[in-house]
């Protein structure tokens, strides 16, 4: 078996895999806001709480909101900011005693889906979080990639490709630029651009509901985000060219998205054809916390 937790802002939640990927066990519980001690101690009493072997010292994979910085050995990058500068993964192998991994939850998200989920038996996948920010994962041949700086499939930190007059320099990002693809297509910049240019403030359920039911100013706003969407993933299939491109975070339950955005990628690629299929992810809010539990292959299997 294999433990896995997700470490989010508001919550933490573990789950028990077996080698086939049956669940055993799952639990959550809040997150320590702020407070870095009491998120070790609240890891560790959940991993308590749902190990159904403790003797066995059953490892743990934990998904986090940033990642370890290959330079220092600390996290960098989370928006869960007590634990940037810290050695969360020595320091919570400690505390549970059994080994730990860790990894970026966008990276947990693309392995689970490459291992057992929606793009499963593909050679080369890019997992893509659109929810409340805009993250990325890359994993070829079962592996995540993790990159020489530990920032591969960021793209929701590069700009808006082929931005148009009414686009451009785009909004400010927390990041400290201007115009990232975050800031155009994550569900609250899409929510802020339909409320500016209708007046009305909608939630990105309500959005597409709207549209459907014929609404042509949530029409006019989604095939906008379309567009921006198509142009930002034209880009990583131009450079990464991956097999299967997986779907996730709230935005990816627009069921339009399926059918729409192939035919507007195919207009930024550089190919006569684009045979790249774009997958909703088959475990949806469970990705995270599995592919965390899935960091650990089973034995006998390479790392």
């Amino acid at each position: 078996m294999r433990i896995g937790i997700d470490l989010g802002g508001t919550k933490i939640e573990g789950i028990v895999l077996d080698d086939s990927g049956v669940e055993i066990a799952r639990a959550r519980i809040g997150t320590p806001r702020g407070d870095y001690a009491a998120t070790l101690t609240a890891i560790a009493r959940l991993v308590v709480q749902i190990d159904p072997t403790p003797e066995a010292a059953t490892p743990v994979g934990i998904g986090i909101p940033g990642t370890i910085s290959p330079a220092t050995g600390l996290i960098k990058n989370a928006n869960s900011t007590c634990l940037n500068g810290q050695p969360f993964d020595r320091d919570l192998a400690d505390h549970l005693g059994r080994p730990v991994r860790m990894a970026n939850d966008a990276n947990c998200f693309a392995i689970s889906e490459a291992t057992d989920g929606a793009a499963q038996g593909a050679e080369t996948v890019f997992g893509v979080i659109i929810g409340t920010g805009v993250g990325g994962g890359l994993v070829n041949q079962g592996r995540i990639l993790v990159g020489g700086n530990a920032i591969a499939g960021e793209w929701g930190h590069t700009p808006l490709p082929w931005m148009t007059a009414d686009e451009y320099p785009g909004s400010d990002c927390f990041c400290g630029r201007r115009g990232c693809i975050e800031t155009f297509v994550s569900g609250p910049a899409f929510e802020r651009r339909h409320a500016a240019q209708t007046g009305h403030f909608l939630s990105a359920a309500d959005i597409a509901a709207a549209s459907d039911a014929g609404d042509a100013d949530a029409a006019a706003s989604l095939a906008r985000l379309e567009d921006r969407l198509a142009r930002s993933l034209a880009m990583i299939i131009n450079i990464i060219d991956p097999d299967v491109i997986v779907l996730g975070g709230g935005l990816s339950n627009i069921d339009r998205l399926y059918t729409h955005l192939p035919g507007l990628i195919d207009d930024h690629i550089f190919s006569d054809s684009i045979t790249t299929p774009i997958r909703k992810a088959r475990h949806g809010d469970s990705s995270g916390v599995r592919g965390a539990a899935w960091l650990w292959p089973p034995i006998g299997a390479q790392p």
